[in-house]
């Protein structure tokens, strides 16, 4: 462990997921203080340039979810600060967020990635952009928000009505990806090292913000009851994007098994820089069953980011 340090907790914002990350940030400072750490609180605000500069921590632990804490625009803000922050730098955080970007970076490798197309809205009202079942979500939201699952029996209409709730009434994009079939799976990095595979399994719907962020709607089944292999590559696989992306600290990898396929069938669906820290998220659950209290992890994404020269 390194020597106490003044740390600023940056948590909150002005995102669609600025609920979750107060939570995560006040889990985050009271682990710190907890560890004999001096932590100054900042809920960001558009002064917050002014704030982190008063403050003159010695480090920042990004607790932010979404837009602009995870979109590279307060990376870059500290970069030119000259601030040392946890979790990704500015250029990891553009790509990964950005889910034409993140496939862009990781398919030629060999990463496996469902295909698609970024469509306008409006033209899903005059026909469907794939053949359903597809899904449409926003290019560059987290935490499922904004997610519309369309099927041939769906209330969405054919085509989509134009006044029916759903992601096209928010967003003048959309990336529309066929459906994968099966199980929704997740894998944390810490590090260098994939912490395992847990399987969500929502009581009702699909694994959508409310079933993220509500006790008891999602099942959560670590470690997953699936094949050593899909085990094997679902770690291999999230470690290898940690990598390609240049993800620092923790990540978190999303992916849908079409267990009909075997290991052809596993598809990441994205790698979020910026995992929840909340008492309901996957990544400290995934740390606790491997023997990594909550303290302890926050310790060691605060540790990495003291000991990286280069962002």
């Amino acid at each position: 462990m390194t020597a106490p340090l003044h740390i600023v907790v940056l948590m909150g914002g002005w995102s669609a997921e600025r609920a979750v990350s107060l939570m995560s940030g006040a889990g985050v400072a009271d682990a710190l203080e907890g560890l004999g750490h001096r932590v100054t609180r900042i809920d960001m605000d558009r002064d917050v340039a002014a704030r982190l500069a008063e403050a003159k921590p010695d480090i920042v632990f990004n607790a932010l979810h979404g837009t602009p804490g995870e979109d590279g625009s307060v990376q870059g803000l500290m970069d030119l600060m000259g601030l040392t922050y946890t979790h990704s730098g500015l250029a990891a955080s553009v790509i990964s967020i950005d889910k034409v970007l993140t496939k862009q970076a990781l398919v030629p490798h060999g990463v496996p990635m469902p295909g698609g197309r970024v469509v306008k809205s409006a033209e899903i009202f005059a026909a469907d952009p794939l053949q359903r079942p597809y899904v449409l979500k926003p290019v560059n939201e987290g935490s499922s928000v904004g997610i519309a699952i369309v099927t041939a029996e769906g209330n969405y209409g054919n085509p989509i009505g134009r006044d029916v709730a759903g992601p096209w009434q928010d967003f003048d994009e959309l990336l529309a990806e066929p459906y994968v079939r099966g199980r929704e799976l997740t894998t944390a990095v810490l590090g260098t090292r994939a912490l395992g595979v847990t399987e969500l399994r929502p009581k009702s719907g699909f694994y959508d913000y409310d079933a993220k962020y509500t006790e008891g709607m999602t099942d959560h089944i670590f470690p997953a009851d699936i094949p050593d292999e899909i085990a094997a590559a679902c770690k291999a696989l999230a470690l290898e994007s940690h990598r390609l992306l240049g993800c620092k600290g923790c990540s978190r990898a999303d992916f849908r098994w079409d267990d009909e396929r075997g290991v052809d069938g596993l598809f990441l669906l994205e790698v979020n820089t910026q995992p929840g820290m909340t008492p309901l998220s996957l990544v400290p659950e995934q740390a606790r069953h491997c023997g990594i209290s909550y303290p302890e992890l926050v310790q060691a994404i605060v540790d990495e980011a003291v000991g990286t020269t280069e962002r």
